[in-house]
C-alpha cells in the first residue's frame, strides 16, 4: 500500500514539476525583446561614414533594416517622420591589419576592425533606450587577390564576400544588442 500511494504522489508530482522548469525564466539567446511594446516602427535612416571606403555606410545600413525585419515584430522605415523609436548609426573607423603571412613575409590574412557609433532612441518618450559610442566588430579574411596594400577601401571592394560577412555581423550584433538589452 506505501508503495502504492508513494508512486501517486510522483505521478502527482512530476507534471508540477514539469511545469515549473519550463516556466524558469531561461530564454533561447537572441529571441529577447526589452523594447516597450508601443514601438512597432523603427526608423533605421541612412548611417553616416567617416571612413575611406565608399559606400559602406549603405551596405551596413540595409543589413541592420534587414535583420530587424527578420525579427518580424517591427515595421522599418528609412526615416524617421512616423517612427516610434529612431537608430542612428556613423560608421567611425574601418582598418586592416595584416594577421598572417607567408613564407616571403608578405601578409596573406588581413584583421578587418570596425567600429561603429550607435545610438537608439524612443521617440515617443523622447529618451535614449540604448547607445554604444564604440561597438567595435572584428573578423579575419584570407587575402583572395594579388595585392597586399593596406588599404580597407580597395580590400573590400575586391573581396565582396568580406564586405557581406562583416555587414552581417554588424547588424546581428547591433540588432541583438538592443533587442536584449545589452
Amino acid at each position: 500500500m506505501r508503495s502504492r500511494s508513494r508512486r501517486a504522489f510522483v505521478a502527482a508530482l512530476l507534471p508540477s514539476a514539469a511545469a515549473l522548469q519550463a516556466a524558469c525564466g531561461y530564454n533561447l539567446s537572441g529571441r529577447g525583446n526589452f523594447l516597450p511594446s508601443y514601438i512597432r516602427v523603427i526608423g533605421i535612416p541612412l548611417f553616416a561614414n567617416n571612413t575611406s571606403v565608399y559606400d559602406i555606410e549603405q551596405l551596413f545600413t540595409t543589413r541592420v533594416r534587414s535583420e530587424f525585419l527578420g525579427r518580424g515584430r517591427y515595421q522599418v522605415i528609412p526615416l524617421t517622420d512616423g517612427a516610434d523609436a529612431i537608430l542612428g548609426g556613423t560608421v567611425a573607423g574601418l582598418s586592416l591589419e595584416p594577421s598572417g603571412f607567408n613564407e616571403n613575409n608578405q601578409a596573406t590574412r588581413y584583421l578587418v576592425r570596425v567600429q561603429l557609433k550607435l545610438e537608439f532612441r524612443d521617440v515617443k518618450a523622447n529618451k535614449l533606450i540604448w547607445e554604444n559610442p564604440s561597438l567595435e566588430i572584428l573578423d579575419e579574411y584570407d587575402l583572395t587577390t594579388g595585392t597586399g596594400a593596406l588599404d580597407a577601401s580597395a580590400f573590400l571592394g575586391q573581396n565582396r564576400a568580406a564586405a557581406d560577412r562583416i555587414a552581417d555581423t554588424v547588424a546581428r550584433r547591433t540588432v541583438s544588442s538592443i533587442l536584449e538589452a545589452f
